[in-house]
């Protein structure tokens, strides 16, 4: 009876092919974004963010009197105009939610070839669709397996590891629990460095104007961060070591910054848009940023980059000033999630 049960079992592994166990869910995880343009939208979102203590780690008294009492009465109206500058009309939503979904459904293409009944799915760690719900509709169609890609190449526990937490609490409560499968980071991924490097070679030759200097924007995070461990700020060094080497530029061509600063503690430096108005008052004329490490286009680039940075150069003499689109859905920044995907099923497909 044993011999008969294993037979099929030993003629699988030969071959190569997976064994059937259900079918695989690939949930694509973003950072989030409010429902809706208005304050009471952003302030539901801007809670669900600076309450997790992954973001802000000490959540004590006084953290909570400062985000009650000003951070949430005075800036979401503030963030919600912003945001409307950006907003996708046409769906009514923000642009990273509209990425996001292409991406996903790009990707979901791309899998179907390989059988297996692979469901593709998005989220946003906050706001909505949240993790949990969608890693609730994968369970009720099937899946016993899931690859969760949290779509931040450099890890960072405010972001990686948030998306971490959030599966974790959705499966906890369930009796029959999925396997599971985490993508890593892939800040120093080849084809992931490729596609940046093709992608912002593609998009200066398309520029009016050459600029003298370009940075690549990346977002913050406070010092005692990455002093307590976090691996984020050497991640970021080395994509940009990479990129250098594969766009043949030096430190002075290629410049790292970080941006969207929050609060008065120290944080990663240089600052972006220091560095923007620095570089203005110095007499470059013409700048352009890049952003490698956000997979789809958001607030932090659209109007932060786009339109904030892009007036303090100005202001301070500086001429053209571009911002470059990320990898987004486009052929490279899909090719990246493709084979992220491709390299974590293994086994599974």
């Amino acid at each position: 009876m044993n011999e008969m049960v294993s037979a099929p079992l030993e003629a699988q592994a030969a071959s190569g092919q997976a064994p059937s166990s259900g079918k695989i869910g690939v949930l694509l995880v973003n950072l989030g974004t409010p429902d809706a343009a208005d304050p009471a939208s952003v302030r539901r979102y801007l809670k669900e963010f600076l309450t997790d203590p992954r973001v802000i780690e000490n959540q004590g008294l006084v953290w909570k009197l400062v985000l009650n009492g000003i951070v949430l009465r005075f800036r979401p109206r503030r963030k919600a105009r912003d945001y409307e500058k950006i907003w996708n009309r046409e769906r009514n939503e923000s642009p990273i939610k509209t990425i996001t979904r292409s991406q996903a459904e790009k990707l979901a293409s791309t899998l179907e070839p390989l059988g297996h009944g692979i469901a593709v799915d998005w989220a946003m760690r906050y706001g909505n669709p949240s993790i949990g719900s969608r890693i609730t509709h994968l369970l009720a169609h099937g899946c016993e397996r899931l690859l969760v890609i949290p779509l931040y190449p450099q890890y960072c526990a405010a972001t990686t590891a948030t998306v971490c937490d959030e599966v974790f609490r959705a499966l906890a409560p369930l009796r029959h629990q999925p396997a599971l499968r985490v993508a890593p980071p892939y800040y120093n991924d080849a084809i992931y460095i490729e596609a940046l490097a093709s992608s912002t070679s593609a998009e200066l030759a398309r520029l009016p104007f050459k600029p003298d200097v370009i940075l690549a924007s990346f977002h913050g995070v406070p010092k005692a961060y990455v002093e307590n461990g976090d691996p984020y700020y050497a991640h970021c060094a080395e994509t940009m070591r990479l990129l250098r080497n594969q766009l043949k530029m030096d430190e002075s061509q290629l410049v790292m910054t970080f941006q969207s600063r929050f609060g008065r503690g120290k944080w990663l430096e240089p600052a972006t848009i220091a560095t923007v108005r620095s570089l203005a008052k110095r007499g470059v004329r013409h700048i352009a940023v890049i952003t490698p490490g956000f997979a789809a286009d958001c607030l932090e680039t659209l109007e932060e980059i786009a339109v904030e940075n892009a007036h303090v150069f100005k202001r301070y003499g500086g001429e053209n000033f571009a911002a470059i689109a990320c990898l987004n859905d486009s052929a490279p920044g899909m090719l990246v999630i493709w084979q992220l995907a491709m390299r974590e099923l293994k086994g599974w497909v």
